[in-house]
């Protein structure tokens, strides 16, 4: 299987998220040590999760260029951090036909992506909210951007386009899987079997599997139900049943 019980148990995966570090993003000293204290605990870092860094898709073209240029620090930490890619949002402040939003969020990923190619770094883009979150959207947007480097993390619970308005999670996981570079399997809570509560785990990891996707799967636990080690550790005991459920067909 693509994901088997040694990948799930090894410790293979972290992503160092930076709402609360943003000023230690250029910081040598520092992520020097995250970098050793990842490697001496068996961990490997793999993306950067980027927000607050100014809407890649601004309608004013100054303002979009500063949004690039904000996140070029963060390119130059994953390099250093040994990560594959950073996350961003296609954000555009939601002004405008979505046709001219896609153009703008575009345009900014693109000039963005340009600057991590030559770093060896991915530009990864999340279902995220408003626009971004029309798996359609998002697939558009990444079709006109038109760079190997630039690709989508589908999450699998992120689909509230506007309040009142969602967009199918299944159906946005396959828009956006043939530009996935990176998966995040999100849950909210749990029955008293395992199983998600509100996301078809065994139906999204086929559309995952099925676009011949076999890369690390991130965990995320947003429920109030559990703690959030309980919850990590009750979504990844949930990618294993749904692996030993699958393995027949994708042995």
């Amino acid at each position: 299987m693509p994901f088997s019980k040694a990948d799930l148990d090894r410790k293979v995966k972290a992503i160092f998220k930076h709402e609360s570090q943003k000023d230690r993003a250029t910081d040598a000293q520092c992520l020097q040590t995250m970098k050793t204290r990842a490697e001496d605990a068996g961990v490997q870092g793999l993306l950067i999760m980027c927000d607050g860094e100014s809407a890649l898709g601004h309608p004013d073209a100054a303002k979009r260029t500063t949004a690039v240029e904000n996140h070029h620090k963060w390119v130059e930490a994953a390099a250093m951090l040994g990560c594959h890619s950073i996350r961003v949002n296609a954000e555009t402040m939601g002004e405008g036909a979505p046709a001219e939003q896609q153009k703008r969020a575009a345009d900014g990923l693109r000039r963005l992506t340009e600057f991590t190619a030559e770093r060896d770094i991915n530009v990864l883009v999340e279902n995220h909210g408003g626009l971004s979150s029309d798996g359609e959207w998002l697939a558009g947007v990444m079709n006109e951007v038109d760079h190997e480097r630039c690709g989508t993390l589908p999450d699998f619970g992120n689909w509230q386009i506007r309040e009142g308005t969602s967009y199918d999670s299944c159906e946005g996981v396959r828009d956006l899987m043939p530009h996935a570079q990176a998966i995040s399997a999100k849950a909210y809570g749990f029955d008293d079997r395992g199983r998600e509560t509100t996301l078809d785990y065994t139906k999204l990891m086929s559309i995952v599997l099925d676009a011949e996707y076999r890369g690390h799967v991130g965990i995320e636990y947003e429920g109030d139900g559990l703690s959030e080690r309980a919850g990590i550790r009750a979504t990844k005991q949930l990618l294993m049943d749904v692996r030993d459920q699958l393995e027949s067909e994708y042995t």
